[in-house]
């Protein structure tokens, strides 16, 4: 036996990426260190009926019990894909295999890997004379079946060796719906790294809809039917994606116990499983200010807060007045200011790509990577072309709201963005995404800040020094500001 890939982790997403392998005509070998967890998938092949199962997948799939006849099933040079929970797990299965393993062979991540533990990864199985991909996956499970997004780092000489595979089983897009989204990124850990910025693009766009939905839900007054036609209506046009599409979805799917809306049902305690926190943290680190993603972070982090929020809201109070406004114009401020927030969303986190990629010395290409985005991942949206068109326009774009495109869309949609945001905040509606993304536009297209006076404040108590506004740039002054200090007479 020879099979192509070998795939170790048949948790859901493992599962539906060797489905859609088989599927495309791959042969693959399977492991899972729980090997009745095999089994029962090989089994479960077999036995179900033919109808339930992508033709031919069965006869193209083969379980091992053990991990050398695993190993020893594979075609040379041997491609071993992980799906194996971040970590630790990834470590451990990478030392098994490396006993086994020959020069040459490949080791793919596809995991929800850490950026960093692919740099480490990297480096590590280079010296071991073996060849590394660490490769972001998004779509979920269904992308994992029908098409993910694939976005593959690590080891340039491993990729014409996965690349006929990865390309093959992931996502479609273009005019005949034959461009992959998948196509390299980088080195050392840049997939995993992109990845993470998807995630945390993913936790922008989705709290910027939380909010547009609670704002006309809480503000406007709208009921689920009606938020179902609004939502409807937003995705066939510039707002058109998924996330848009399963929102509008969700509004109409019933509660079996109670006969009412599921969502309504639903406790307002958001989870997360951390790219988004890294993706902040790491924003820090590089000085770079990814603040509304930031804000989407710590809006999950609130909302955990339940039981405290819950005893806050018998003594805190608020605005007491209601939204008497015309209920139409609310709804079109509230989609501008929807798509002018993910456009701020979309430039903090390119802006955060060009300068990691500066610091580990990537060369990413940002309309690929838009590209690689348009299909199959949780973020695809239609704008997603006009990204790359802005990066094809000019490669080296400083940021995307410099593009004559969306800063013509942004300020267009100013006025709304801007009565949208102070209408929930005179109703006492909490909209820190919304606001967030304001905020740093009015930043970023700001000449003067006050940082002037932090940097007076800064030198007062800590003589950190400042720079002057008439002298070059690097030149530094300190001040004795107590000794300078006057108080004016007619004070």
């Amino acid at each position: 036996m020879h099979n192509d890939i070998g795939l170790i982790g048949l948790a859901v997403m493992g599962q539906n990426l060797v489905l859609n392998m088989a599927n495309h005509g791959f042969s693959v070998a399977v492991y899972n260190r729980t090997a009745a967890t095999m089994r029962d998938f090989v089994d479960g092949l077999i036995n179900e009926p033919e109808d339930k199962v992508w033709a031919g997948s069965a006869e193209r799939i083969h379980g091992y019990s053990s991990l050398q006849e695993f190993v020893d099933s594979l075609q040379r040079p041997r491609r071993v894909m992980l799906m194996v929970k971040a970590g630790a797990p990834v470590d451990a299965v990478i030392a098994e295999l490396q006993s086994l393993l020959e020069p040459g062979d490949i080791i793919i991540d596809g995991g929800n890997s850490d950026y960093r533990d692919s740099n480490r990864r990297s480096v590590a199985l280079r010296e071991a004379g073996l060849g590394f991909i660490g490769a972001g996956v998004s779509g979920g499970e269904e992308g994992a079946l029908k098409g993910p997004s694939i976005m593959p780092g690590g080891h340039f000489a491993a990729w014409p060796a996965v690349r006929d595979i990865f390309q093959a089983i992931a996502a479609k897009v273009g005019p005949d719906n034959d461009i992959p989204c998948c196509e390299w990124v980088g080195e050392g850990g840049a997939g995993h790294y992109v990845k993470m910025v998807h995630n945390g693009i993913e936790y922008g766009d989705m709290q910027l809809i939380c909010e547009a939905y609670f704002l006309l839900r809480e503000g406007a007054g709208l009921d689920n039917g009606e938020l179902y036609q609004v939502f409807r209506d937003w995705n066939e046009g510039e707002l058109a994606s998924y996330l848009i599409e399963i929102t509008r979805d969700i509004f109409t799917v019933m509660d079996p116990e109670t006969g009412d809306y599921l969502l309504d049902q639903i406790l307002d305690a958001a989870g997360q499983k951390g790219t988004g926190k890294l993706m902040s943290q790491h924003a820090l680190d590089l000085g770079v200010p990814t603040t509304l993603i930031t804000e989407a972070v710590f809006a999950r982090c609130l909302s955990a807060q339940k039981a405290a929020r819950v005893r806050a809201s018998a003594v805190l109070s608020g605005p007491e007045t209601a939204f008497d406004g015309d209920r139409e114009q609310l709804i079109n401020d509230v989609r501008r200011a929807l798509y002018a927030s993910k456009l701020v969303s979309y430039a903090q986190g390119f802006a955060q790509l060009d300068v990691a990629a500066a610091e580990f010395g990537w060369e990413l290409d940002n309309a690929a990577v838009a590209m690689l985005w348009r299909g199959g991942c949780i973020i695809r949206s239609v704008f997603l072309e006009d990204i790359a068109a802005a990066f094809r326009r000019a490669r080296g774009l400083e940021n995307l709201v410099l593009d004559d495109f969306f800063r013509s869309a942004i300020a267009e949609a100013q006025p709304a963005w801007r009565r949208a945001v102070v209408t929930a905040l005179q109703l006492g509606l909490p909209v820190p995404a919304f606001a967030a993304a304001l905020a740093w536009y009015d930043g970023y297209r700001s000449a003067r800040l006050p940082a002037n006076l932090l940097q007076a404040q800064r030198d007062f108590f800590g003589a950190h020094t400042y720079e002057r506004s008439d002298r070059p740039r690097g030149e530094t002054f300190h001040t004795d500001w107590i000794s300078a200090r006057q108080v004016p007479d007619h004070f």
